[in-house]
């Protein structure tokens, strides 16, 4: 299916959003987001609207809207939702794993692996945690994950925009692979939920190496 205006407005909008050139509270004027687009003011308005949706933007009383802060308070918010809702998905997922499936997250995996950029690194590290997930077959929750890790890797980049990033390891990652790959979901679900709640560590999420054994 195409992309229409809108979604293509919204993608380019989060993905200014979510690396940091839109900083939180920059003004979302209409218009000239209307005019940078060649577009319309309505496709610009359903716009807003799926930034909203994705915790990325804010309506203020007269003051319009506005890339959505990025605070203590907020982001452990978005770590909080997303450490209940990618587990239960990851919960329902792991026994409906098929050989396509891991190859799927082998490769996000891989991709991680040789990442150079941390832009790379973060398109790997959102494709690993939506391959995990995707075998639930819950579209709505499905959804709401994709809306949470953009809100992740806003953090993500804020975090190594001060703090700086290099190539790092995907040892969590591999350590929750190995545990589906067992079909091991309790297992699973703790080394997940583990590993997104790393984030509210001030060390950020490339230190996010749970300390769990391998069994």
């Amino acid at each position: 299916m195409a992309e229409t205006i809108a979604e293509r407005i919204a993608r380019v909008l989060s993905a200014r959003i979510v690396s940091g050139e839109l900083a939180p509270g920059t003004a979302l004027r209409q218009d000239w987001i209307a005019e940078d687009f060649e577009a319309s003011h309505v496709p610009v308005r359903e716009a807003f609207q799926r930034l909203k949706a994705q915790g990325l933007a804010v309506a203020e009383p007269r003051r319009g809207m506005r890339v959505a802060p990025l605070d203590p308070t907020s982001m452990m918010e978005i770590v909080e939702i997303r450490a209940r809702l990618e587990p239960l998905a990851l919960k329902v997922a792991t026994p409906l794993m098929n050989a396509p499936a891991f190859e799927r997250i082998e490769r996000a995996l891989v991709a991680g692996e040789a990442a150079r950029t941390m832009a790379d690194w973060e398109r790997a590290n959102q494709s690993f945690h939506r391959e995990l997930a995707a075998p639930c077959r819950m579209p709505r929750l499905l959804a709401m994950i994709d809306d949470l890790q953009l809100a992740s890797a806003r953090i993500i980049f804020a975090v190594h925009r001060s703090a700086g990033w290099q190539p790092g390891s995907n040892y969590a990652h591999r350590q929750i692979f190995n545990a589906v790959k067992r079909r091991d979901a309790v297992r699973a679900v703790a080394l997940l939920e583990s590993h997104i709640r790393m984030l509210e560590r001030p060390a950020g999420a490339e230190a996010a190496i749970t300390v769990l054994p391998d069994t």
